[in-house]
């Protein structure tokens, strides 16, 4: 989990998130893997993950009132919208964070 986003900086229409996690748990790796997939599938080269490890930084958490993890946010483009859980379905991922999905062959 590197490619974490220590900044609100975004450049013009990159997809921002923000993932809370919760250590290594098993939920929260799958979570990781799949927001990512999901990028590198739909925005190659245009997304930012900052992950927030609620172990670290209990107090993030509390400040975005993320009660369960994994729970993802994406920032940009608005509105900002919030799910939880580990990701595993990425249309209804999609759906959920209002993103375009590609077409079907």
């Amino acid at each position: 989990m590197t490619e974490a986003l220590h900044t609100t900086e975004h450049p013009n229409g990159a997809y921002v998130f923000k993932l809370y996690i919760a250590g290594g748990a098993p939920n929260s790796v799958r979570a990781y893997a799949n927001l990512y997939a999901i990028c590198r599938k739909h925005f190659p080269g245009s997304h930012r993950i900052e992950v927030i490890d609620i172990m670290k930084e209990p107090m993030r958490a509390l400040e975005e009132k993320v009660l369960v993890t994994p729970t993802v946010i994406k920032l940009f483009p608005f509105p900002a919208i919030r799910i939880i859980g580990d990701l595993s379905e990425e249309n209804a991922v999609l759906t959920a964070l209002g993103l375009p999905q590609k077409e079907k062959p």
